[in-house]
């Protein structure tokens, strides 16, 4: 008879003390959000996103606070400058633990027959092809010390269909997909790999939804919980899934909807 494994025992279930997480889209909104409650936990985080001076604001923030960060200018349309990213984490603290890509773009608001070829292209290539990029370049990393995690962003309009985010939807049903044939690939080198899918959740990305209170009202009674979503209510998922807590999931699109996608929007 084989024995079992034992289960590694912690006081926090949730400690991501000594790790090192590259989160991408991270100076504002979701993003800033999960390298905030990274840092809080412990973790040495990578802020990165096209603006130098944000990066760096972001990271002030966090070290304010006692955390450890880096800032690394990123355009994740670029491949070279995500292979940079890559290389300025290894060149800080040598190791790689945990992979969150956030960053995306929405060029085309409109039906799928009013998308340029340009849009579609920005698009797919930006919100799933830099995906692909970044996660060649950092989980054999990850594999290196022992496994870890990786988070993609995606979003409700990966499940539901849509009149007027049919290329972003699109883009975003990739990234679960994504998710899973990662998950698939590198869990034999103990990397978990998951995608997060939030409703609408109150940033800047999403003004547009909330800004004027009567908008804000009509999309609201969709949404049984009865409000909007908040940053945090996707960062601690993210938290989860970067920790021990998370240790036996994978492959998996965690819907953090408020529960929208099950309301029948009645």
């Amino acid at each position: 008879m084989s024995v079992a494994e034992p289960l590694p025992t912690t006081d926090d279930l949730f400690d991501l003390t000594g790790k090192v997480a590259i989160v991408t889209g991270s100076t504002r909104g979701i993003g800033l959000a999960i390298a905030q409650q990274f840092a809080k936990r412990g973790a040495k985080v990578v802020i990165s996103s096209r603006k130098i001076d944000s990066c760096e604001a972001a990271r002030d923030g966090i070290e304010s606070e006692g955390g450890e960060a880096l800032a690394v200018a990123c355009n994740i349309s670029d491949k070279a400058q995500l292979q940079a990213l890559v290389d300025a984490t290894l060149a800080k603290w040598g190791r790689i633990d945990v992979l969150v890509c956030n960053a995306a773009v929405n060029p085309h608001f409109g039906p799928l027959s009013s998308l340029s070829d340009e849009a579609y292209d920005k698009t797919m290539n930006s919100n799933v092809r830099s995906n692909v990029w970044l996660a060649n370049m950092a989980l054999p990393h990850i594999a290196k010390n022992g496994g870890g995690a990786a988070i993609i962003i995606s979003s409700i309009a990966s499940v539901m269909g849509t009149k007027m985010l049919g290329v972003y939807a699109l883009s975003k049903a990739a990234d679960s997909q994504l998710a899973r044939n990662l998950a698939v690939e590198w869990g034999p080198k103990n990397i978990r790999v998951n995608a997060i899918a939030p409703g609408i959740i109150k940033t800047y990305f999403a003004r547009a939804l909330y800004e004027d209170p009567a908008t804000e009202k009509a999309v609201t009674r969709y949404y049984p919980i009865g409000r909007l979503g908040h940053v945090d209510d996707v960062s601690g998922i993210a938290v989860m899934l970067a920790s021990r807590a998370g240790a036996f999931i994978t492959g998996q699109t965690i819907v953090v909807d408020g529960g929208t996608t099950i309301s029948g929007f009645e």
